[in-house]
């Protein structure tokens, strides 16, 4: 699999966030891209007042989702990113859409919300009630997580074990604070060599966020970053090198335990 990470700085316009992805879209296509991963939140990325995002959202068949997905028609690209979508309580969901051919695939709404570093992310968001989801690539199994979700390895590992995924796809908007660079960077490849599998992180850049984006290999190498600029990453996504992962290295075939997926608590809970 040819993979493509688009790493941009989103606006509040969602026209020229539109154009910005369509762009990386071309790009990605005319470099026999298979798989286009793009950041977290790209319909509209506000920095002062986060109610805005609610105002914001728009309905996977609105504009946004449309236009995006008008820009794979006729591309051999499918396309993952994240966009919000209005939900029943006035908040929304983040919800990452899979494009392909001009269609949706297919769509996972977050279930992991951001409180955390004195953020909440749940004021505005909803957290869904699951499940993981994975779609075919390309000959791959393709898991998707979001941002914070990262932070929880039984979703990593549910995917993998249970949903079959060989690569995981991360689209984030990582903000930017003491020892968080850290902090992606070791969750991202220990999500990758615990599971032996490859992790795409495309993480938003610009003023909040650190960018960073980067792929890690089922043995915990990285083979290709981006810094804190837009930029398109490129890497390979090998059968070969995921089957030699797992023959030297076969914690998937030595664990003891299974991941039950059901919550620990409620997660769409309502604000009051």
């Amino acid at each position: 699999m040819r993979l493509a990470l688009g790493q941009l700085a989103a606006s509040e316009d969602w026209q020229v966030n539109l154009q910005q992805c369509t762009t990386l879209v071309e790009r990605a296509a005319a470099g026999g891209a298979d798989l286009l991963v793009l950041p977290e939140g790209v319909l509209a990325r506000f920095t002062d007042d986060f109610t805005r995002l609610r105002s914001a959202a728009q309905p996977l068949d609105g504009p946004f989702v449309t236009g995006l997905a008008a820009a794979t028609a006729g591309t051999r690209v499918t396309v993952v990113a994240g966009v919000h979508e209005p939900g029943p309580d006035g908040r929304a969901y983040n919800t990452l859409v899979v494009l392909r051919d001009g269609q949706m695939l297919t769509n996972y709404r977050k279930l992991h919300l951001y409180d955390a570093f004195g953020a909440r992310e749940s004021d505005n968001v909803i957290p869904a009630d699951g499940p993981v989801v994975t779609f075919p690539c390309a000959g791959h199994t393709v898991g998707l997580m979001t941002c914070y979700d990262v932070r929880f390895p039984e979703m990593a590992r549910l995917l993998v074990t249970d949903g079959g995924a060989d690569l995981l796809v991360l689209p984030a908007a990582w903000v930017r604070g003491p020892l968080k660079e850290r902090h992606w960077e070791l969750m991202v490849s220990a999500r990758a060599l615990e599971n032996t599998v490859y992790v795409a992180a495309c993480g938003e850049c610009g003023p909040r966020n650190i960018g960073h984006s980067m792929v890690v290999d089922p043995l915990g190498v990285v083979v290709g970053r981006l810094a804190e600029d837009p930029d398109l990453l490129w890497a390979e996504v090998s059968a070969d090198r995921l089957a030699q992962a797992r023959q030297r290295l076969p914690v998937l075939a030595n664990r003891r335990f299974s991941v039950d997926p059901t919550p620990t608590r409620p997660l769409a809970t309502t604000t009051g």
